[in-house]
């Protein structure tokens, strides 16, 4: 442990941009009796430490841009991309709902001075009720589908907005495991397409964040830093449990406490040599309102001593 500290001291990270996300504050939807309001959300993450964070759901925080502005600015806070979610495999029958949803968000994220679009593949399974959606596999038309119709999103999102799209491996959807991440980043033009590596999602999928990025460097347009409890991981696979009831037994877990070690995944991510946003995202889904603020401190001293 001394022998990492002083590793840590000794390698500050001057590519990575840390920030948090509504997420670390148990926030999922754009409106939940569960969830802590939007203004309490800013102003405790200002008080943790943070500059950047992420908009969330579409409809949390405000979506008048001039308001928002207001209200980030005076607590010292930017916006480093917003989230959106789709279910582009399905083909070009989804692609007007889809351009709908995504049009309103990626304004407001152009609006806010970011330039990053989180896109969050549609779940197999419902994240709440567990209810089984569709097939967990895709057809190989499917898969072509999900290409296509990705790099079409990444094209026009780049030429109407001036955004990059970063798509996330999420646990419970169809780009999930190792295979299957490389498995769509193989399909898929580098130029269009970027990846956000959760690295508590790969983990929770069974796969290696330091790998992946030595792998597909290229190909990382952007990180979610998020930890498993390896214990709780081995039961929510023994019962095949969908994820929203993962989360809320405690699956993602605070760091340093979880897998994946940051400190590697951080290295690795400087090595690549890009300026890269490292946005924290504690899934807590729901959670007590006194909860998260004394966790994110934690986690961003945490990160300070890992030298991000």
């Amino acid at each position: 442990m001394a022998q990492q500290t002083e590793m840590s001291r000794g390698s500050r990270l001057t590519r990575i941009r840390i920030g948090s996300a509504p997420d670390s504050w148990g926030v999922w939807f754009p409106d939940d009796p569960q969830q802590v309001p939007w203004s309490r959300f800013l102003d405790e993450v200002a008080a943790s430490g943070y500059e950047w964070i992420e908009l969330g759901p579409y409809g949390y925080l405000p979506t008048d841009p001039a308001l928002l502005t207001d209200e980030t600015r005076r607590r010292g806070l930017k916006v480093s991309a917003g989230t959106v979610f789709t279910g582009l495999h399905h083909g070009p029958a989804v692609w007007d709902r889809t351009w709908e949803h995504v049009s309103a968000i990626a304004d407001l994220t152009r609006a806010m001075g970011a330039r990053h679009l989180v896109v969050i593949p549609s779940f197999w399974r419902d994240d709440k009720t567990g209810e089984v959606l569709e097939d967990a596999t895709l057809t190989p038309e499917q898969w072509r589908h999900l290409a296509s119709q990705t790099e079409r999103l990444g094209h026009e999102v780049r030429e109407r907005y001036g955004l990059d799209i970063v798509v996330h491996p999420h646990a419970d959807t169809h780009i999930d495991t190792e295979e299957n991440v490389a498995r769509f980043l193989d399909a898929t033009d580098p130029g269009l397409v970027s990846l956000c590596l959760d690295t508590g999602h790969y983990a929770y999928c069974g796969g290696d964040s330091v790998k992946l990025i030595e792998t597909y460097g290229e190909r990382i347009g952007y990180l979610h830093l998020k930890q498993v409890d390896p214990a709780v991981l081995a039961e929510v696979r023994a019962q095949d449990m969908p994820f929203g009831p993962a989360v809320g037994r405690g699956v993602m877990c605070e760091p340093p406490a979880g897998a994946p070690a940051l400190e590697p995944v951080l290295a690795a991510a400087e090595k690549l040599g890009i300026d890269l946003f490292a946005i924290v995202e504690q899934d807590m889904y729901p959670c007590a309102p006194d909860k998260p603020l004394p966790i994110a401190r934690r986690t961003r001293a945490f990160l300070r001593s890992c030298g991000a």
